[in-house]
């Protein structure tokens, strides 16, 4: 079986691995489809918290099922994709319903190997149904719930003025949801490109280029002087990070679905007299995965435009480089398998 393995920051190698065999509670998944995510990218770079090489990346992933124990309701060969955070169950947060920031996670692709390679075993209970969605569609089922997740968190009143910070597609993906959720959206990005790419595919209204010298008067103008009463970020960008503080509304509440590690600085008392909420948004729990996929089938979200790159599965290591590249306008590159 082959798989590729990220060695160490900015190297790749292919190597070759023995094929899952069947245990007790667990499936295998012939992977059919791996989605290039910023946690990829950026553990590549070697920027990413909680990780450590050689590692096998990949956790944005969809194939067939070929064999599973403890399944009820699936079907060998049926299209899955799953839930790649696998939790201990026992843990102050498990037990709080809260396994997407389990005390013991393990997120494959990141602490632990995932998904490129061509068969995987992962815990049955994570499995979730094709429900006649592609291989494409399916792929893309976890970073739209990482997206729902952080604006289930916002709890976003229908109405308000939303600002989403960063049109990459874990950007996308909240302003899709925050969108189902009622929201008048506001994008934020450095990239023109992406930030056309938000009026074109996804309607939205008000877009802002970062780099501008009166973002805060933009979104005062937007927001009839108000501010948005809800920021979340989807940078991992300290600086974006921190400066997205003067943009809250009196009474916002911000949600951190970006990550980064350095330590974030803000002005107590600005944030103090705005009484503030800052929040920090982990993974998706099932729910949002459900969520996700019923936003899917209803057509309300169409994540298959956000794919701009191709590749085969040995053509990865060569070409993962050029999409760190922001010139070569990649959103979401996409892994096709045999």
């Amino acid at each position: 079986m082959k798989t590729l393995v990220c060695t160490e920051p900015g190297r790749f190698e292919y190597a070759t691995g023995e094929q899952p065999e069947l245990k007790e509670g667990q499936a295998i998944i012939k992977i059919k489809r791996i989605g290039i995510c910023g946690t990829d990218l950026h553990a590549f770079e070697g920027t990413q918290p909680y990780f450590s090489y050689p590692r096998i990346l990949g956790h944005e992933l969809a194939g067939e099922l070929v064999a599973f124990d403890n399944a009820p309701g699936f079907e060998v060969g049926e299209a899955v994709t799953f839930i790649p955070y696998f939790n201990c169950g026992t843990c102050i947060a498990c037990r709080s319903g809260k396994p997407n920031c389990c005390v013991n996670i393990k997120v494959f692709g990141v602490h632990i190997d995932g998904g490129m390679v061509e068969y995987v075993s992962v815990p049955s209970a994570t499995l979730l149904h094709g429900e006649g969605l592609s291989f494409d569609e399916l792929a893309l089922v976890e970073p739209l719930a990482i997206g729902a997740h952080g604006v289930r968190r916002a709890a976003i009143v229908p109405g308000e003025f939303v600002l989403v910070i960063g049109a990459g597609p874990i950007g996308l993906g909240t302003m899709e949801f925050a969108r189902i959720a009622g929201a008048q959206v506001i994008a934020l990005d450095i990239n023109e490109q992406r930030l056309q790419f938000c009026k074109d595919k996804l309607q939205v209204a008000h877009t802002i280029n970062a780099l501008a010298s009166d973002v805060a008067e933009q979104l005062r103008a937007i927001t009839n002087g108000d501010m948005p009463t809800v920021v979340i970020d989807a940078t991992g960008s300290l600086k974006a990070i921190n400066n997205a503080f003067q943009y809250m509304a009196h009474g916002a509440r911000y949600v951190l679905i970006g990550l980064q590690k350095g330590e974030i600085c803000f002005s107590h008392p600005e944030f103090h007299k705005r009484e503030g909420t800052l929040m920090s948004s982990r993974n998706a729990t099932r729910a949002d995965f459900e969520h996700v996929i019923a936003s899917m089938k209803r057509g309300e979200v169409k994540p298959t435009t956000y794919i701009t790159h191709r590749v085969l599965f040995d053509s990865v290591a060569d070409e993962f480089e050029s999409w760190l590249n922001p010139a070569n306008g990649v959103i979401k590159a996409m892994v096709e398998l045999e």
